[in-house]
Order: C-alpha cells, then sequence, then structure tokens
C-alpha cells in the first residue's frame, strides 16, 4: 500500500502535507551492544512517507521492551537501492516498504533472513507473495489510481473519466499529468496498470494514444499531485491547470483530514479503472544487529494496532482481516474491486524492459 504505495499512500501524500513518522524516544542506532548483551533498540529502515502514531510505537516497547528507531532513506526505490549497497551490513534491522513492483529486485538480491510472522493467519493469501520462503511479510495494500477534481469536472459539466480507455479520449486533452515511470512508484504502478489492462500486444499503442491527447510526465508524485494537480491543496495555491492525476484511491481522505474545515465531501474523486493494486512487505535484514527485536518488530507490524493506525498514518489498507477501519478513511476513500494486477514473476522479468519501452515513447 511510496513517496509511494508510496506509498500511500496515501504513503506519499502523508510526506507532502507534513505528516512524519514519530519514533520511540531512547536507544543507540547501532542496534547492538559492543559488551555483547542484547541491544533494546530495534531500527526500522523504511521509504519517507512511513508514518504511525506515537502511541502505538510506545505499546510496541511496552509489550516487548524494544524501542523502535525509525531511519528514513528517501523514496521506496532509493532506500531499497541503498539496501543493496549495504548488503550484509545494513542500516538496520528491518526493512519496511518494498512493494510487488520491485519485490524481485530485493529478493533476488538476497537481501532478507526468513522469519515467518506470528499472526500471518490472519492474512490474505493472495498478498502473501513469498509465501513458502517468508522472507517478506506483507503489511499493507493501496491502489494507484487517477484522481480528478471534481470542481473541475462539474464546472465545465464534463464527467470525469472512469478507465484507462477513457483518458485517451479527446474530451480529456491536455488534463492528465503522470509520473515517470522510472523515477517514481506510482508512475510504475500506473505503466503496469496499463499493461495488465491492454496486454503486451497493446500497451504500448495505448501510451501513444495518451501522447497524443496530451499526457504531461513528471519526475515524481509530489510535483505531479502538489504542483500540477488543480484538486489538491497545493495545487489550488500553485496555480495548477490540470485536473487528471495519477495518485491513490486514498488520496480524498488526505485532502478531508488536513483541510479547515473538513468539507463534507472530498474535493476530489477517484476513477475507479484506472487502478493497479501495490502490497508493501517488510522483512528481517540479513545481517541485522538486532534479529530477535526485528522478528518482535515484523509481528507487531501485523497485529491489530498497528494494522488499524495506518489508514489516518499512511492511508493504506489493513492486510489483517478484521482490522477496523476509520469511517473518515471508508467515507471518502474509494473501494477498488478490480484492479489491474501483473503476476510477480512477469514483472521481475519485464519491468526493465517496459521502462525502457515506455521511456522511449513517451520521454522526449
Amino acid at each position: 500500500m511510496n513517496s509511494q504505495l508510496r506509498r500511500a499512500v496515501a504513503m506519499a501524500a502523508v510526506s507532502a502535507l507534513g505528516v512524519t513518522a514519530l519514533a520511540a524516544c531512547g536507544g543507540g542506532s547501532d542496534g547492538g551492544k559492543s559488551d555483547g548483551t542484547a541491544s533494546k533498540t530495534v531500527t526500522l529502515v523504511s521509504h519517507d512517507s512511513f508514518a504511525v502514531s506515537d502511541t502505538v510505537l510506545k505499546a510496541f516497547t511496552e509489550q516487548t521492551g524494544y524501542t523502535v528507531k525509525v531511519l528514513k532513506s528517501g523514496d521506496a526505490g532509493t532506500a531499497l537501492n541503498k539496501e543493496i549497497l549495504t548488503k550484509g551490513s545494513p542500516q538496520g534491522d528491518v526493512f519496511f516498504g518494498v512493494d510487488n513492483t520491485l519485490l524481485s529486485r530485493a529478493l533476488d538480491n538476497d537481501l532478507f533472513t526468513p522469519y515467518e510472522a506470528k499472526g500471518l493467519d490472519r492474512v490474505a493469501d493472495e498478498v502473501q507473495l513469498d509465501a513458502e520462503k517468508h522472507r517478506v511479510t506483507p503489511v499493507d495494500t493501496g491502489d494507484i489510481c487517477v484522481n480528478y477534481d471534481r470542481k473541475y469536472f462539474a464546472e465545465k459539466k464534463l464527467a470525469p473519466p472512469k478507465t484507462f480507455a477513457d483518458l485517451a479520449k479527446p474530451a480529456y486533452k491536455d488534463l492528465l499529468v503522470v509520473e515517470n515511470a522510472a523515477t517514481s512508484s506510482p508512475g510504475l504502478g500506473f505503466l503496469l496498470g496499463t499493461v495488465g489492462t491492454f496486454g503486451e500486444a497493446g500497451w504500448q499503442d495505448y501510451w501513444k494514444k495518451l501522447e497524443a491527447n496530451g499526457v504531461k510526465v513528471v519526475d515524481g508524485w509530489e510535483q505531479a499531485y502538489n504542483e500540477e494537480f488543480s484538486g489538491s491543496a497545493g495545487g489550488k495555491k500553485a496555480g495548477a491547470d490540470r485536473p487528471l492525476v495519477v495518485s491513490y484511491a486514498s488520496s480524498p481522505p488526505v485532502e478531508v483530514l488536513y483541510a479547515e474545515p473538513q468539507p463534507d465531501e472530498a474535493p476530489t474523486g477517484v476513477a475507479t479503472g484506472t487502478c493497479f493494486r501495490q502490497i508493501e512487505f517488510a522483512g528481517l535484514l540479513q545481517g541485522a544487529k538486532n534479529e530477535a527485536g526485528g522478528k518482535a518488530l515484523l509481528d507487531f507490524l501485523i497485529g491489530d494496532a498497528f494494522q488499524e493506525d495506518m489508514p489516518l498514518n499512511m492511508f493504506v489498507n489493513p492486510v489483517v482481516e478484521g482490522a477496523k477501519l476509520p469511517e473518515l478513511f471508508t467515507k471518502h476513500g474509494a473501494v477498488v474491486d478490480e484492479p489491474a494486477t501483473v503476476a510477480p514473476a512477469t514483472i521481475a522479468d519485464k519491468r526493465e524492459q517496459w521502462v525502457r519501452s515506455w521511456s522511449s515513447l513517451v520521454v522526449k
């Protein structure tokens, strides 16, 4: 569910709006002690959009005796690359934020020590993409989707788009801004959504239609959403003129939560026929100095306290069955019943090829 998923939405929306992760105070950063005694600090390495309530981290400390240090390490792709470069001598004990678009890169580089977290029996089978080896634990899901500016479409008396195919229609010419698939997690997710919808034989022709219809490509989510999208609070201040943007199904609750006063209806909507399902994972890093603390943290990440805290902090969906969702999140977020998907093995085999082909078609 990175500056993504991340996300999140949405994971990236939280970061852009100034909500930061709260680390429980105390403890050192080394994850171990020179005298051989067990460290009481466990270090969680994550993308910049990780956020959690202080009370939840304190609850973890009270339950386990471990204090959490959160080390933010850039967007999802950047954070993962740093861990690959420090393989065997990691920055922390647990890595959070690798998603299904980048999972194969992490697993191919043997970054994680297998661990079957307690509570996995309450997690749906379809999100357990490494169920045989348990190198990673699913933590959340989110949907990358086109968002639209309700006011713009109401004033123009134009129905907002519903599907990928709609976005290429003349009525929506010069209205859409997307993120670069080579540099952005939601940008890559949206590209994969078009592959899942139009197939390997048709996605490139679809992007040619989008290009002819005036799609604008920017480097990342923050620029697209907060500078180019007319429906966001940031976009309004910047005088943005694009009423369609690739973001998340959970972005509308963000606009409501941080508005003063809070509106009865979110100013943005979601084109639910343009969505790609993102799954985020956490894993115990190979060479972690505090393996015991890391395992306890993985257990906690799929416990009720953390799972029920995520929706209004990272704006993602819990993976644990029975986790309660806040009313604001369910009222204003979109439910995506049939997101586009691509098999993880196919993503692993074709991701780089697809991104290169996309870049040659769209990025000038």
